[in-house]
């Protein structure tokens, strides 16, 4: 806006026709006007800045909370890149052979694998899947049913692959054997 108390001069010169206190009251009311368009303007101003701080604030905040959105994906990427390694602990120590390994470094495998179950628990990561549960599709992934394996009608009967979940969701679902 142009018309600022810089760009406009006021004109205080009394005028010899009005007289002195008819010119004091031009002058006042003059000054009254300039002071309401300075009031407006002031307002505009006001309103124009904490406009900008609400955005500049409400950038913020969308800032940070989409850091840590990527923040959690990114740590959900490493631990589901993690998980496939827990699997060769499990295969490992399910198999046969297992039991002919020295025991010492059935022990050390062992104490690594409980490492990294501890490290992702401290992290929320919680393993989930036991025997005798009762399947959740919602958790569980069914790849099969058997008839052989002990246990009540709908309940896991077997562990494949155990689940993990992390903060509520589910990185990954358990594959299990359902008994018949």
């Amino acid at each position: 806006m142009s018309d600022s108390p810089a760009d406009e001069e006021i004109n205080f010169e009394p005028d010899e026709e009005l007289g002195e206190i008819a010119s004091a009251g031009v002058k006042v009311q003059k000054l009254k006007d300039e002071l309401a368009k300075v009031k407006v303007q002031r307002q505009e101003y006001l309103d124009g800045w904490q406009r900008c701080k609400a955005d500049s604030v409400n950038s913020r905040k969308e800032t940070l909370a989409q850091a840590e959105r990527l923040g959690e994906r990114a740590k959900e990427g490493f631990i589901e890149d993690i998980i496939p390694a827990l699997d060769g602990f499990d295969m490992a120590a399910s198999s046969p052979a297992w039991q002919s390994i020295d025991v010492g470094w059935r022990s050390g495998i062992e104490q690594i694998r409980g490492q990294l179950l501890d490290t992702l628990q401290r992290h929320g990561v919680v393993r989930f899947g036991e025997v005798g549960e009762p399947v959740d599709h919602s958790t569980h992934e069914t790849v099969g049913e058997s008839d052989e394996i002990s246990g009540k009608p709908g309940t896991v009967a077997k562990i494949i692959r155990y689940g993990y979940r992390m903060n509520g969701k589910v990185l990954r679902p358990a594959h299990v054997v359902v008994k018949k």
